[in-house]
């Protein structure tokens, strides 16, 4: 039976360059619904939980457009509010060969951005919910969005829900308002019973230098022992999970994922092929739904690993934010790999 899962954040309209162009080539833009938490919200709905969203939108037929495209992918949105105002935006050049795909920001004082952090009455919208999913792209949103996730983490703690955390660090979104982070995503962090995040993630919410310039920019010995200054730090923490992305080109990666416990035990997965991408875009936050379902399921950490990677390798071939595979299609790639034609 699914769990009750309520995601925290901003609704946004994603516009899109077509096909491989740059942003205004042609005087065309590719409309799709997103954001972290939605993606998140979506996945899990689709997986067979009972998936909420909170957060403002725009009370115009933009909000109401978005509000309905979670709607059909299964997502309660009734917590989610409407006030005057506007959609955060965010435009996307997807890159080709050698140039990187590229997000151009359009979300400042946004309705969500605002709203004030007493519009959300905590204790009810977190009443019977089992998991609380909130990640670092709210705070760095503003400082309404900031006080708000930092109070939605604190009062899913203290009705004893799990809290989800997922890093999502977004420097061109600090850099409009705040530049100094880490104490809010310390707050954030803080709260959290799993991690999305990484050594670098870390290291910048603790504020240290951890002298390991020896060590692999992305490798799994930097990520465990970053997890343990994690854990020595927060202590309600207990799992951190990350994948390591090996950038080939911007159609061909190698996609690894490591999960780390408290306890000590530590699960890993090298990097597995993801080549022919369509859209890279919500793939990290395809592996946070899909490791949550893994452990809000019951599943082994090592299974729930398998099965968050298998996730996001998935979202890599669907065009939009969302991943709009179900359980059955990633448990499929973990179980068979195979990708011969279903009859």
């Amino acid at each position: 039976m699914g769990k009750r899962i309520l995601c925290f954040g901003e609704l946004l309209l994603r516009l899109g360059a077509p096909g491989r162009e740059l942003l205004l080539q042609s005087r065309q833009l590719q409309v799709h619904v997103g954001g972290a938490e939605a993606n998140v919200a979506v996945s899990l709905a689709r997986f067979g939980h009972d998936a909420s969203m909170a957060g403002t939108v725009a009370a115009n037929a933009l909000g109401e457009a978005a509000l309905g495209e979670l709607r059909r992918h299964g997502v309660d949105v009734t917590r989610v509010r409407s006030a005057p105002g506007r959609m955060g935006l965010y435009f996307l050049a997807t890159g080709a060969g050698v140039r990187p795909s590229d997000v151009v920001y359009d979300r400042a004082d946004s309705a969500f951005a605002l709203a004030p952090p007493s519009a959300y009455d905590w204790p009810a919208l977190l009443d019977g919910v089992d998991c609380l999913h909130v990640s670092g792209v709210t705070p760095a949103v503003g400082p309404h969005s900031a006080e708000a996730a930092t109070a939605a983490v604190r009062a899913a703690r203290g009705q004893g829900g799990l809290v989800s955390f997922d890093g999502n660090f977004r420097p061109k979104l600090w850099a409009g308002w705040n530049d100094r982070p880490a104490p809010l995503l310390h707050a954030l962090l803080a709260e959290a019973d799993i991690a999305f995040i990484d050594h670098r993630d870390i290291d910048l919410v603790l504020g240290v230098d951890a002298g390991e310039a020896d060590l692999p920019a992305v490798s799994a010995e930097r990520t465990r022992a970053a997890s343990a200054r994690a854990f020595a730090a927060f202590p309600h923490l207990q799992r951190i999970v990350c994948t390591q992305r090996d950038v080939r080109s911007v159609d061909a990666h190698g996609l690894g994922a490591l999960l780390v416990h408290r306890a000590g035990a530590v699960h890993r997965i090298d990097a597995q092929p993801v080549d022919g991408i369509v859209d890279r875009i919500g793939a990290g936050d395809a592996f946070a739904a899909g490791v949550l379902h893994g452990v809000l399921s019951g599943m082994d950490d090592g299974r729930a690993l398998a099965f968050g990677l298998a996730a996001a390798r998935l979202k890599h071939s669907v065009p939009g934010d969302f991943n709009l595979v179900g359980a059955s299609d990633v448990s499929a790639l973990v179980d068979s790999g195979r990708l011969d034609v279903r009859r």
